[in-house]
């Protein structure tokens, strides 16, 4: 039995690729001398070194809370799977289920075999011992593999996450002309990550000025784990630095602020006619000839919200007027959605506070070519030409703030549940 079991094991750490296919993992030499006899821990004891501990998250599959909560979903899966009138909500929790039970299980058959060979600890033939002491380090490795993917399971099954759509937009905070210089370097870098990253983008909004920078933007992103991203960016960021216009070369700080709204795909808004009130008028300001000779200028009031939006972006009306219900549209999305996630205070507002200078997430200081996130223990790099280019040292970035919040997303997740069971 304890040699089958030994083959049926190889063909399964070949197949993880744990072991390589050599004949002679399991032939000692006979020359070979065991220099000490394998030791298993008394029963009473854990059977195995610490499984399931990652260093972003600092416990184990082991711990009770985790152990319940998974035995909890393995139950509800089987439930659902036995019964006969399942609506559409239960087959999507059932499909969100199905990966976490079954690596659940096969951790469960993991641990069984450990327990045998505990079981097994009295025995003398030194090849036999040497087989049990391979056999258990490869038990071993794939409990390593196998507690990591659970993690990673029961994170891919927080629902509140699931979006392959969201509402980005920068808006220029305290520091008057540099403030929308640094939102304009701020839209940049995330266009560059949207792209390095190889989502897609539609631009909403873009209220430019005359030397360069950016009031308020705003476009929709779509994209795998882009959500999962990019909330992180959220908050006040803080640019340290000698303007461009500074004579007396002092640094100045100034502010912009970065909003993230979910969108879900089943999300929509329909404009009605009825509900429109749309005004046009002369365009204003610099532009060339069609500023203040023609009706360009559109001014859409939704009646139902009071909202207004404005566009003269184009020398078109009827393109001023399919951008402005598109900035309507993104206005009364981001209203419904701060509804739905937080009735009691704004989604937008929790992100990006009073844009004080104070209020901040992120410092990027020209001076000493630093970023540094307040966030995050270990959250100071260099390097900032790169940095803004919104490439991997973003990525690396953000990689760590998603690390830090695993821990408390996962306890979060496990003590709800439990709380509710």
């Amino acid at each position: 039995m304890f040699l089958n079991r030994v083959c049926c094991l190889r063909g399964v750490l070949r197949s993880r690729n744990i072991l390589a296919p050599s004949s002679s993992r399991y032939s000692a030499p006979k020359n070979r001398v065991i220099s000490s006899v394998v030791r298993f821990p008394p029963a009473a004891h854990q059977l195995v070194p610490p499984i399931g501990q990652r260093p972003d998250e600092g416990f184990q599959i082991s711990d009770e809370s985790i152990q319940k909560y998974l035995e909890n979903i393995r139950l509800e899966y089987y439930a659902l799977k036995v019964s006969d009138q399942l609506d559409k909500k239960d087959i999507k929790r059932m499909a969100l289920l199905s990966h976490v039970v079954e690596m659940y299980e096969q951790r469960r058959i993991i641990m069984d075999n450990l327990k045998s060979l505990q079981e097994m600890s009295s025995e003398k033939d030194e090849d036999m011992l040497q087989l049990m002491r391979e056999e258990k380090e490869a038990y071993i490795n794939i409990l390593r593999k196998l507690d990591g993917e659970i993690m990673d399971g029961i994170l891919s099954m927080d629902d509140e996450e699931d979006f392959n759509a969201l509402i980005l937009e920068v808006a220029a905070g305290v520091g008057g002309q540099e403030a929308m210089l640094f939102t304009r370097e701020l839209f940049d870098m995330y266009c560059g990550f949207i792209e390095y990253k190889g989502w897609e983008t539609e631009v909403l909004e873009t209220e430019n000025t005359e030397l360069g920078g950016i009031r308020h933007a705003s476009i929709v992103v779509r994209g795998r784990d882009a959500y999962r991203y990019l909330k992180f960016e959220a908050g006040v960021h803080r640019v340290q630095r000698v303007p461009t216009t500074e004579k007396s070369a002092r640094i100045h700080t100034s502010t912009a602020t970065v909003s993230v709204i979910p969108r879900p795909d089943e999300f929509h808004i329909e404009l009605k006619d009825k509900d429109l009130k749309i005004e046009t008028k002369r365009a204003s300001g610099a532009g060339g000839q069609h500023v203040n000779t023609t009706d360009s200028a559109v001014r859409i009031l939704h009646i139902p919200t009071g909202i207004a939006v404005e566009c003269q972006t184009d020398r078109s009306q009827i393109k001023n007027r399919e951008i402005a219900k598109q900035k309507l549209l993104a206005k009364l999305t981001q209203q419904e959605l701060e509804s739905k996630f937080n009735a009691s205070q704004s989604l937008k507002k929790s992100q990006v506070g009073c844009s004080l200078r104070n209020e901040k997430i992120r410092t990027y200081n020209y001076n000493q070519d630093r970023i540094t996130d307040h966030r995050v223990e270990g959250g100071t790099t260099h390097n900032l030409k790169a940095f803004l280019e919104g490439g991997s040292q973003l990525e690396d970035m953000i990689a760590k703030l998603q690390a830090m919040h695993r821990k408390k997303q996962l306890m979060d997740i496990i003590t709800s549940s439990l709380e509710t069971k």
